[in-house]
Order: C-alpha cells, then structure tokens, then sequence
C-alpha cells in the first residue's frame, strides 16, 4: 500500500513539475512574439512616415509635371508667359526639399534560442531516488545506543543493508531518530547522510534517566530498536569501579572519548637484580579509545603515526578508517569509507605522515598505497598493480614511500609520485629472503639505512 501510495505521489510530483515547465515554456514563447511585434512596429512607424514622405513628394512633382506639360500644349506664347513664373518658384521649391532616398530602419529581425542544452537538460531532467534498504536487516552501533551523558553530544552510526543483509552502498533512505523520556519529553536528533549506505545520528539529552531510542528506516525499525538509553551526569560517571577500569571520560567534556590518569606503579614492580642505568618508567599517560564503531573508537587498530605539528594518525582495519587525534589524546577527524575504488579504504593496515603532512595509508585487500591530504581528501594512490598485500609503510628524509609487503615478502621504495625506486626480497629463509614482512618493518629499515649513512660520513 505505502509503495502504490508513494508511487501515485511520484506520478502527480513528475507530472506537475512538467506542467509547470510547460506553461513557463508558453510563457517565454508568448514574451517573445510579443517583443518581435513591438521592435517590427516601432521599425514600421519609422519607415512609414519615410514612405508618406517620399509619395507626398511624388505627387507634387507629378503634379508641376502635369501643369507644365498642359500649359506647353495648350497654351498660347502669352499664357506660357504669364505661367512661368509660377513654374519656376514650383521647380525651385520641389528643388530645395530633401527627400528621404535611404531608409532609416533596416529590415533585420530574427530571434535566436540555443536549444542544444535545453535539450540535453531535459534528457537528464529529473532523478529518481529509491534504496534497497530495509529496516530488519539494518544495524545500529555504538555506545550511544544504551549509555549518555547529560549535556553532552552523542553519536551512532547506523548500516542500511538489503532484505539479503547485503550493505547498501548508496544514500537517500528515509531514517528517523526518535528519543523519548519516560514521562514523554522528546529528544532532537539529527540525521547526516553520509551518501555510502551509513548514516550518523546525534542527539544531546538535557536530563538524567531512562530514554527510549527509536530508530525507523522507512517507517519500520532496525534491527534490535527501539533501545533503552539511559542518561547520567558526567560526574556519576567516575563512581563505578567498572566504569573507571572500563574507560573515564575526559572531565572537560571536549570530545575525547577516553582520558585515564596515570597509575604509578610500586618501584618493586621494576626492580632486577641489576640496577638499571637510566630507568625508564612505565607510566600510563592516558588512554585513547574504547571498542565500537563510532568516532574515536576502535575494532582493530593496526597501525599508527605521529606527525609533526602534534597530531596521533591511527589506521583502523575492521571499521575501514583512519583516525586523527591530538597529542593529548583528543578526537579531531574521522575519514574513510569502505570499497575498493581509489580513495575507499579495504582493511588498512599501517598509516605514516610525511614532511608535508600528508597522510599515507597501506591498504592491504587494495593491494595499493594511498596518499590524503592532512584534512582526510583523497589525493593519490600508488603500487597498483605491483603491491600483493602492503603491511605497513614508511618515509625517509627524501620523501621515498618504502612499504612492506606481506604477501609478495618484499620491501618497495617508492617515489611520491609512485614511481619505483627498487625493492628487494622474496620468500625463502636465506639472505636477502623473508618468510615475511611485519608493519615494523619499514621503520626498522628506515633506521638502519639512516644509520648506514651516518657511519659512512
């Protein structure tokens, strides 16, 4: 019933739209004739007063004409010369007045329309929109799901699938978010599309307790809604011992997701039997992150890199992103979609920053690098058709992007450019050979060729 009614809907939508179109259309057509019937009449008066003028003039030289032919034939010597006078000041006169030989007005007129792109508008007039989405089949994550706190922003990411429970790459569905309290006080939530198939929700609840969290994909739930939410403040947060060994909010409430203070240990806890030169503590700063898919937190965390103006840029693998945070462990961006064309991620695995800031990525099921600027745009990819399954990656002080491949156990230098530099290895257990390559392998190597120049100089 909903897709016959929709469909209707669709119908009156297009059929309006281009009547509508049409009369405008009529409209343009009727302005038109009516501006060429105004320039013709104005460039009509013009030559008609030119015209009156110039049989006016005619007619009085016909007339002299007439006079002076039948005074000629007619008349004696006398009355010709009684007659002269007054044929000559005619003559003199018709002599004197000008008439008008050339016109005023040219008879241009046409009327241009470029049809061409209107044309080729109106065979790509018009999009219709529809998903394969389903409400049962759809998933929603994240820890906004069940918990919030009062105050401050929540999100959840939500996967439309298909009724086989294939992932529907395509945005467009019409997902609801409705939170209500107990005693029926409604929350805002904002739905942003993210055009691949997933959507974000947001919400910031204002009071502490129990919510329900309904989530409609085409008027029907996904799977698992609606959920029990349940809000508290940020300070109820610290008082269970669960939840400070599980994960503490940062007190500032400025987006990161985890901050836990530093736990000294007993110095017995590092005492051998010898003395160490030097010690060094191993003290937890803070801690980044919790298990889930939303921002800020982890599935599979397989590489990481520092940059130099401060930030932590970490590769992801399950939830197919790279994350970006600040050296004090606070939630700055978030890009990456899964897929397999240039600029999706499939499985990354290690994640390096250049000199330029950067942000270059070893996509293991790609089978190829990519490089994104500093803000997450996509820029370029490298390795394509030579890399069988890169690890991890590096770059040098020369600006060489060195990659190591796990699955072919070579090691590729590469050019920013994606030319190949060289690359050396292959499988085996003798020099030169790998039974393979780790993601700490192209640091390591880094190091040593660095270490290799400094003892040559």
């Amino acid at each position: 019933k909903q897709l016959t009614e929709r469909k209707s809907e669709a119908v009156t939508g297009i059929s309006n739209t281009f009547d509508e179109l049409e009369k405008a259309l009529h409209q343009r057509k009727n302005a038109l004739i009516t501006e060429v019937e105004n320039i013709c009449s104005s460039k009509q008066k013009v030559l008609q007063a030119q015209l009156t003028s110039l049989l006016q003039g005619k007619e009085n030289i016909e007339s002299s004409c007439s006079f002076t032919e039948h005074a000629l034939s007619h008349g004696s010597a006398t009355e010709i010369l009684l007659v002269q006078k007054q044929m000559g000041e005619r003559v003199s006169a018709l002599a004197r007045h000008s008439f008008p030989v050339h016109p005023h007005e040219n008879g241009h007129l046409e009327c241009q329309v470029e049809t061409d792109g209107l044309r080729r508008s109106i065979q790509n007039m018009g999009v219709l929109i529809t998903t394969g989405a389903v409400g049962h089949t759809s998933v929603a994550t994240g820890e906004g799901l069940r918990h919030a706190l009062v105050g401050q922003h929540t999100s959840i990411t939500v996967t439309t699938k298909d009724k086989d429970g294939e992932l529907v790459k395509s945005g467009n569905a019409a997902l609801r978010a409705e939170i209500v309290s107990a005693d029926g006080v409604r929350t805002e939530a904002e739905v942003v599309d993210n055009k691949n198939g997933t959507y974000e929700v947001g919400y910031t609840v204002r009071s502490e307790g129990e919510f329900t969290f309904s989530l409609l994909l085409y008027g029907q739930p996904v799977k698992g809604s609606p959920f029990r939410l349940r809000a508290v403040k940020p300070s109820d947060v610290l008082q269970s011992p669960e939840d400070v060994k599980r994960r503490v909010k940062s007190p500032s409430g400025g987006g990161g997701h985890v901050r836990q203070k530093a736990v000294r240990r007993p110095s017995s806890m590092y005492s051998t039997t010898k003395k160490k030169e030097n010690p060094i503590e191993d003290e937890l700063i803070y801690r980044v992150g919790t298990r889930g898919r939303d921002k800020g937190e982890f599935t599979n965390l397989q590489g990481i890199s520092a940059s130099s103006n401060g930030r932590i840029v970490v590769a992801d693998s399950n939830n197919q992103c790279i994350q970006v945070f600040s050296n004090d462990g606070q939630f700055k961006m978030r890009f990456g979609v899964r897929g397999r064309s240039p600029g999706q991620l499939q499985r990354p695995t290690g994640v390096t920053v250049d000199v330029n800031g950067d942000i270059i990525v070893a996509d293991y099921d790609n089978r190829w690098i990519s490089i994104f600027s500093s803000d997450g745009k996509f820029k370029n990819k490298i390795g394509a058709g030579r890399l069988m399954g890169p690890k991890g990656v590096a770059v040098d002080k020369n600006g060489h992007i060195i990659t190591a491949d796990n699955k072919a156990c070579c090691v590729f230098i590469f050019q920013s450019n994606g030319k190949l530099v060289t690359k050396f290895g292959a499988r085996g257990t003798s020099d030169r050979h790998f039974t393979g390559v780790s993601r700490n392998t192209c640091r390591h190597l880094v190091t040593a060729l660095y270490r290799k120049r400094s003892k040559a100089k």
